[in-house]
């Protein structure tokens, strides 16, 4: 019997296609249908992947399972169905949509409140997400900072030096530096801005402010107690402290390069557990001449070994920094200039979950220094010597200094009564074409050397809570180039148990001791001088 197109979209729904069609013909057709039924549209031998309507009777076959072939295995797309079949086809489609519906509003009316619930939330953090992005100044910079004061003193044992030689007038009651026994309270602040543009690069900047210039952990007049956070720019000023881009190559390498950023922060990592951050020489991993932090404009590449997650790796980092790159005139600065106080530092080391050890060389021009130690040894290496009427054969900007680090780490997997172990030992030779009148002064210096022990209990007493003590002997002098004996020990000693009040608060008392951290210039004046120091640091992070 023939029906009118009209007639057949007219018809809606199961109840009109059984109208439609004879019942009988509708059981056979479902019989045969059960029967050839199939649960892949590749179970059809006359089905290619080329037929353009391939993709159609796929999804038919694997979201409604509505589709059935022939007893041999094949569907005979080409050829021409009865309006029966068409029917029945439609009929199966449609009992399955209907139990697939049936079933969603089950699910939903057992879930309404639960899902009442969570649009509502949805609701609620959606305005908040309105709120924050009209309230924040950048869609592409986080500020993160640290705030840190200190409370505490340090008090000097033993006779004081009384003027004579200028290179042994550090502690006197005249117009030099006097000791400085009073309690002080400083602080130190920083304001990180770290800006990315493509998720996986990093614009850092960082703002920096203290009080440091007239405190005893300054490091004036002893060098050896300055503490990490303490800093030499002037009192309460805001400064650019860091600028900096750095971004990836590839998979395993980052290179950094900016006009004011650190040589010891380019490299692959720092070999030691050890972190309280109180006295700066303890953060050097028992090398401050190949550690020395330099600062100013500068490049590096790092490479680390891409592993799967959780396994061991080897690093290699390189990295040059000009001290004074910001200077236009080669007598002063400049980058690669002979003035330049210029840095070359290389890195290799391995790590794992819980170990690390490292080798590191740096290179040094005039005019930079050894970090932590005695004054004979640490200061700066001097430049244009020939102009001062204390020098004998020194061509100007001639001193040099080549220094290694060697440092390994281990902690327990699990927190408990055994510390992380850290160990560091350094090494400088320093060159300079001369001698300096005076026996105390670095351009006498041919080697110098300094170590480290460092131990901390992470999770002590209490979760989150941390303690522990390092001691170790700073930047000396160990060989001298005219025939000068060498006498320039000297000892550091350190304790400290950190409490975690909450994740953006924590307070740390420590106790230092610097045994003759003037070495051999106390020497050679047959004075005793010694440093305790006893301070109690609270940290914020915001």
């Amino acid at each position: 019997m023939a029906a009118s197109a009209q007639q057949v979209a007219s018809l809606t729904g199961m109840s009109a296609v059984n109208e439609y069609m004879n019942q009988q013909d509708v059981d056979r057709f479902r019989a045969w249908e059960s029967k050839n039924q199939v649960t892949s549209v590749n179970q059809f031998s006359d089905v290619k992947p080329t037929d353009w309507a391939y993709q159609a009777l796929s999804n038919l076959v694997d979201k409604y399972g509505c589709v059935a072939g022939y007893p041999n295995g094949t569907y005979k797309g080409g050829q021409a169905m009865t309006r029966y079949e068409a029917a029945a086809l439609l009929n199966a489609c449609l009992d399955r949509v209907t139990e697939q519906t049936d079933e969603l509003k089950r699910l939903l009316d057992e879930f309404q409140q639960e899902l009442t619930v969570l649009r509502g939330r949805v609701d609620g953090l959606e305005k908040k997400v309105g709120k924050l992005e009209a309230q924040q100044f950048s869609t592409t910079t986080k500020l993160k900072g640290e705030l840190n004061m200190v409370l505490g003193g340090v008090a000097y044992t033993g006779s004081a030096f009384t003027r004579g030689n200028g290179n042994n007038s550090y502690l006197n009651n005249g117009s030099n530096v006097v000791a400085r026994n009073a309690v002080s309270f400083n602080y130190d602040l920083r304001l990180n801005l770290n800006t990315s543009f493509t998720g996986k690069d990093l614009l850092f900047t960082r703002l920096r402010a203290g009080n440091w210039s007239n405190s005893a952990f300054g490091g004036t007049p002893v060098n050896m107690a300055a503490l990490d956070k303490a800093t030499s720019y002037n009192t309460d000023v805001v400064n650019i402290d860091r600028l900096y881009y750095q971004f990836p190559i590839g998979k395993e390498f980052t290179a950094t390069i900016g006009p004011k950023l650190r040589n010891t922060e380019m490299i692959a990592f720092r070999p030691q557990a050890y972190n309280p951050e109180i006295l700066d020489f303890f953060t050097l991993a028992g090398a401050p001449g190949a550690y020395n932090k330099a600062t100013g404009g500068g490049f590096g590449l790092t490479w680390k070994q891409n592993v799967k997650k959780g396994n061991p790796y080897m690093t290699v980092s390189a990295n040059f920094i000009s001290e004074d790159s910001a200077s236009g005139n080669p007598n002063d600065g400049g980058m690669f200039s002979a003035t330049g106080r210029n840095n070359v530092t290389v890195q290799v080391g391995g790590r794992g979950n819980n170990w690390g050890i490292a080798a590191l060389y740096r290179y040094g021009t005039c005019g930079t220094d050894l970090r932590r130690g005695t004054p004979m040894a640490a200061s700066d290496l001097m430049c244009n010597l020939a102009t001062t009427a204390t020098t004998t054969g020194l061509a100007n900007n001639n001193a040099s200094s080549n220094s290694i680090g060697l440092g390994a780490f281990w902690q327990p997997v699990q927190t408990g009564w055994i510390p992380s172990i850290s160990l560091g030992w350094g090494y400088s030779g320093l060159s300079q074409a001369g001698t300096v009148s005076g026996p105390n002064t670095i351009a006498n210096v041919a080697a110098a050397q300094s170590w480290s022990a460092m131990f901390q209990w992470d999770d002590a007493f209490a979760k989150g809570n941390s303690a522990g003590f390092a001691f170790g002997q700073g930047v000396m002098t160990t060989s001298t180039r005219s025939g000068i004996g060498a006498n320039d020990a000297n000892y550091a000693f350190e304790w400290f148990y950190r409490f975690r009040v909450s994740d953006n608060i924590s307070i740390t008392p420590a106790v230092f001791y610097l045994s003759n951290p003037l070495g051999q210039q106390q020497n050679t004046q047959s004075t005793v001088l010694n440093n305790t120091g006893i301070l109690v640091n609270t940290r914020f992070t915001f």
